[in-house]
């Protein structure tokens, strides 16, 4: 007698509704979810991997220069961020919970709050972003040319230091932009109950765990560029 399946059996077997035809079997398809996530993953972190190299390098050659242009960063508004991301994170693992019990309506509640989290960093950068852009903090020939603007650090060094922190909090958002579309095509998919995500959890954990990816660059940002130590103890 043939084994019965449901709709959260992961065997072996065709007979699984949410069985791509190039795959033999679910566990076939799922390993290549998480092959395929990782070494995505593996590539992203060897990129950001050099431009946290690069700024450890500039930022052991201008320490004072680099912490006096950090001044200038709202360490309210990335803090905010951070617990903004933070939040998002919690969420995205009630919505993976969601899928694992084959709950849509957990799975929607929780992505949509994701969604709005993701928002709400990039309206907070823009502001941020903004504050910047009219104090001219912009590399470029347009950068200030008041260095009391930056607490007389190093024009030139403040310039490198903000040509890094637009590079490398830019990139940032570009991912979170890229999640948010993603997130919302994994939506859709819940929402037209497609069988690819309804029936197997893997899709809706391989999207989560590149959500906690790009949390886990910003907690790496935000320490780096808004909380620098002072290097001259006791200055001001």
């Amino acid at each position: 007698m043939a084994a019965i399946t449901g709709p959260a059996d992961h065997g072996h077997g065709h007979d699984n509704e949410a069985l791509h035809h190039q795959f033999e079997d679910i566990g076939q398809q799922n390993e290549s979810y998480l092959v395929g996530m990782w070494t995505f993953l593996a590539t992203e972190v060897m990129f950001f991997g050099a431009l946290f190299l690069t700024f450890t390098l500039y930022r052991w050659s201008y320490q004072v220069d680099f912490y006096k242009a950090h001044l200038h960063l709202d360490r309210l508004m990335g803090g905010i961020n951070t617990m903004v991301l933070l939040f998002s994170s919690f969420a995205v693992v009630m919505a993976v919970q969601g899928a694992q019990k084959h709950n849509r309506k957990q799975v929607l509640q929780w992505l949509t709050i994701t969604q709005l989290c993701a928002v709400a960093f990039l309206v907070i950068k823009y502001f941020e972003y903004g504050n910047k852009f009219a104090d001219n903090l912009y590399p470029g020939a347009g950068f200030t040319q008041k260095p009391e603007v930056l607490h007389e650090a190093n024009l030139n060094h403040a310039q490198i230091f903000y040509g890094l922190y637009f590079g490398m909090t830019g990139l940032h958002a570009v991912h979170i932009i890229a999640g948010i579309l993603v997130i919302g095509a994994l939506m859709r998919l819940w929402i037209i109950r497609a069988k690819s995500v309804t029936l197997d959890f893997v899709p809706t954990e391989m999207v989560g765990l590149y959500w906690h990816f790009v949390d886990l660059v910003w907690i790496f940002l935000f320490p780096l560029f808004y909380l620098m130590p002072n290097p001259v103890p006791g200055a001001h």
